[in-house]
């Protein structure tokens, strides 16, 4: 037996439903950047001060993550993220 099925939402809500999961998916992209970085820094040995800790974690700039993540890999200090050309 074949059922159809109808979808009871209005264009403001698809549209909402829509701009909440783009938001979430932004959000877990961020998030898993950040840890990325983090996780690298902590491999190498490489401690990360509080205050540098909460600058990254409050970044939503992906581009600058980006950045981030790549020198992290190869950085002398954590300190050095904070280097603008990245």
């Amino acid at each position: 037996m074949k059922t159809e099925s109808y979808e009871y939402l209005s264009d403001w809500a698809r549209e909402n439903i829509a701009k909440g999961m783009a938001e979430g998916q932004a959000k877990g992209m961020t998030e898993a950047k950040t840890e990325a970085i983090l996780t690298v820094l902590a491999a190498r040995g490489i401690e990360v001060p509080d205050e540098l800790n909460d600058k990254i974690r409050k970044c939503r700039d992906l581009d600058r993550l980006d950045g981030w993540i790549r020198a992290a890999a190869t950085v002398q200090s954590a300190d050095a993220l904070l280097n603008d050309d990245l």
